[in-house]
């Protein structure tokens, strides 16, 4: 939402906001000169014209309740993407899991090879700023047509995350799309699989004919892709480590190089920044979509190399009295099993690897428990506070607590314990956790504080946050 305030306002729109609480995102917005309200959101502006919300506000939030009072046109957030990708180049990112890390690092890919993209993406990337004092932001402002390429002259790049939730992501106009994979997931909108499979695929046939532009990159591997791309009018191609996809991945976990082929011929390497075979594919369809929009290959791959990532993915903050502490926004089970074991592969700890995890909605942990409690397999000890209450209904709430999770992991044979408050975790941690440990902390909601309050409370002795992590 604060992207698409920057967006607006850029565009020449005036804008102003409310949030439930502020935040560094809201500060930030203010110290722009963004008039932001918080807790108390009062009432519109007499002059509002348009009114767009997220999708964690209900319906009956006192400003879209008095915006119908008035006959104020409102949106969701994905609509109103949506209506700005209308006379642009949209690139849509939709998948699973990756979508935040492959559109900022589509973005910077963009930027350092002279595409000048605006891009909007739901997790802050430090290096869409010059200014490295500047509160990071997803946002960045990039050309009205597109400056060179094989699509030089066209409209100007429009780099956004299509997110499936509550089929949202029917809103975009894409040029062209990715999806990274699918999987079960928002079970509470789609029932099943088959149910999320069937969102997808209408996504995918939003995408114009190929003979307009357009193009869908899907996974070879873990998307459906059979069933997804059926009756897609754009061109399609398939991007994974098989030898049948057209664009096919190399990753070697030891060295953390990857490689991109096509028609066996290798279009470009480099070596990933960030650990795990996730992050390598993420990193893969960025190079693939960059070349797809006119970036040459090999400056493509060297913008990769120096491609930082985005708050919250695999982030490590420091070390700390000899522990080593990582922040990841993972909240799936499928999330958590591929960041347990690129830390793993990566850090490969001296101690134990404790997470600390907050399932982000009661009916998606629910769900999933069974899953949620196979994919900690790779942790030595799990810390699971307060089940983070958005969207769900105060029914849904009363059916699932933190303590059946612990009690799966504790069937399984992990060490787990449920602590509610986090400074209490905080107060654990800091008597608990020994030199040589690794910890993670894991999820969407607030949990994040955890792991800043932990490094913080021994800051003189913590190494400068956004330090390399690669073990020896």
């Amino acid at each position: 939402m604060s992207g698409l305030a920057r967006m607006f306002s850029a565009r020449g729109s005036r804008v102003t906001g409310s949030d439930q609480t502020p935040t560094a995102v809201t500060e930030a917005l203010i110290a722009e000169g963004f008039p932001v309200e918080c807790a108390d959101p009062g009432r519109l502006p007499p002059d509002a014209q348009l009114v767009i919300a997220s999708a964690a506000v209900p319906p009956e939030h006192p400003q879209l309740l008095e915006a119908r009072a008035r006959n104020l046109p409102s949106l969701t957030y994905a609509q109103a993407i949506g209506r700005c990708m209308i006379g642009s180049t949209a690139v849509s990112i939709a998948g699973a899991h990756g979508k935040s890390s492959t559109v900022a690092a589509l973005g910077h890919t963009l930027i350092q090879t002279g595409l000048d993209p605006t891009v909007i993406v739901g997790a802050a990337c430090r290096q869409f700023s010059h200014d490295p004092d500047a509160t990071p932001t997803g946002f960045r402002l990039g050309a009205d047509a597109i400056p060179i390429g094989a699509r030089a002259g066209a409209p100007g790049l429009l780099l956004a995350e299509a997110c499936e939730f509550n089929r949202s992501f029917h809103s975009h106009h894409p040029t062209i799309a990715a999806i990274t994979n699918v999987d079960a997931d928002h079970l509470d909108i789609y029932g099943d699989l088959a149910g999320v499979i069937e969102a997808f695929n209408r996504f995918a046939r939003l995408l114009p004919p190929e003979s307009e532009g357009g193009v869908l990159l899907i996974a070879h591997e873990g998307a459906h892709r059979t069933e997804v791309a059926a009756g897609v009018r754009a061109r399609v191609e398939t991007i994974g480590f098989s030898p049948e996809a057209d664009w096919r991945i190399g990753f070697d976990p030891e060295t953390s190089r990857v490689t991109l082929t096509r028609a066996g011929a290798t279009i470009a390497h480099w070596i990933n920044p960030d650990p795990g075979v996730h992050s390598a594919t993420n990193s893969a369809m960025a190079c693939a979509l960059a070349i797809t929009l006119g970036a040459d290959p090999a400056a493509a791959a060297a913008a990769l190399a120096g491609f930082r990532g985005v708050d919250r993915r695999l982030q490590f903050l420091g070390e700390t009295n000899g522990v080593r502490v990582y922040d990841d926004y993972g909240h799936h089970p499928t999330e958590i099993d591929a960041t347990l074991r690129a830390l793993r592969q990566h850090e490969r700890p001296a101690g134990r690897l404790v997470c600390v995890f907050q399932p982000h909605q009661h009916s998606r942990t629910r769900f999933l428990l069974d899953e949620f409690a196979q994919s900690f397999r790779g942790a030595d000890a799990v810390i699971v506070p307060h089940i983070y209450f958005v969207r769900d209904t105060e029914h849904e709430r009363t059916l699932v607590g933190a303590d059946d999770l612990v009690q799966r992991l504790l069937d399984r044979g992990v060490e787990a314990t449920h602590i509610d408050a986090f400074d209490d975790i905080v107060e654990h941690l800091s008597a608990w956790c020994q030199p040589g440990d690794l910890l993670v902390v894991m999820g969407a909601g607030p949990v994040w504080q955890v792991a800043h309050d932990f490094v913080n409370r021994a800051r003189p002795t913590a190494t400068a946050p956004h330090a390399p992590a690669r073990a020896s």
